[in-house]
């Protein structure tokens, strides 16, 4: 059953990888498009100062485009793994795509535009029709809870899961933390426990501690024996019942192909 949906949940990931290699850089223009080499040229050329000192080169047009290109591959890998959860959820305990989003709106002072905010899945406990999978999820939920030091009172209220899917964490902006600090009490006023899944290993130490203290269930690329108390892909085989890690491994090849066949295009000049 577990490579039943191979061909499928393949494919979600490979299109967003696929986007990268059509990346053109902005050059600080904005752009929507990006520019094209001759078009990179021809406003370097006309720069006295970048035309003077051989900016207009082909290869630093290269260099643009890897640079640019390499945060585009790590962004959009992280969006298609983002919808892939998702449709695993979907699949293995038979929810709606409505059930597997959840956002909410921020009031705003009087005449200003409302704000929708969201995270990137959820699980609604009640949504789930087969008992044994329900309790499943509940189970893990109120461990989850116990573990990171979550009221009793308030661990009684939860009725869900949402999550935050990260392919990694590498930056330390703190604009971005507050966000998912205020996203997770908004979470917990709605009867939803807050988990962050970073699918790889790279996540600074003192960032995930801040999480913690923040009372999100922190889970990361753990594999091997790792439990579904820390490890994402733990999480996913034991709780969900769809081995992810097992999915990676098994689609590696095809997976590698086509970052090869990005990053190829990135460091062409052309």
């Amino acid at each position: 059953m577990s490579k039943a949906n191979d061909k499928n949940y393949l494919a979600i990931l490979t299109a967003y990888i696929q986007v990268c290699a059509k990346y053109k850089p902005k050059l600080g223009h904005g752009a929507k498009a990006g520019y094209e080499l001759d078009e990179f040229q021809r406003i370097y050329k006309a720069d006295p100062f970048y035309n003077w000192l051989g900016l207009d080169n082909p290869l630093m047009y290269a260099a643009h485009k890897a640079a640019g290109g390499m945060t585009s591959i790590y962004r959009q890998i992280g969006i298609g793994c983002e919808f892939l959860f998702r449709r695993i959820l979907q699949d293995q305990f038979g929810l709606s795509d409505e059930d597997v989003r959840w956002s909410y709106t921020l009031p705003r002072a009087s005449g200003a535009k409302k704000r929708k905010l969201h995270l990137d899945a959820r699980i609604p406990v009640s949504s789930i029709a087969d008992t044994a999978r329900r309790r499943r999820v509940q189970s893990w939920m109120r461990n989850a809870a116990r573990r990171i030091d979550v009221d009793p009172a308030v661990a009684k209220t939860l009725q869900g899961i949402v999550f935050e899917i990260r392919q990694g964490y590498k930056s330390k902006d703190s604009k971005r933390q507050n966000a998912d600090i205020a996203n997770a009490a908004t979470a917990y006023t709605k009867g939803l426990l807050p988990c962050a899944g970073i699918l790889s290993l790279q996540i600074d130490e003192d960032i995930a501690q801040r999480y913690r203290n923040e009372r999100w269930v922190l889970l990361t690329g753990l594999t091997g024996n790792a439990s579904s108390a820390e490890s994402f892909y733990g999480f996913c085989k034991d709780v969900v019942g769809y081995d992810l890690a097992a999915f990676f491994q098994r689609n590696s090849p095809a997976l590698k192909k086509e970052v090869e066949t990005v990053l190829t295009a990135l460091l062409t000049p052309s």
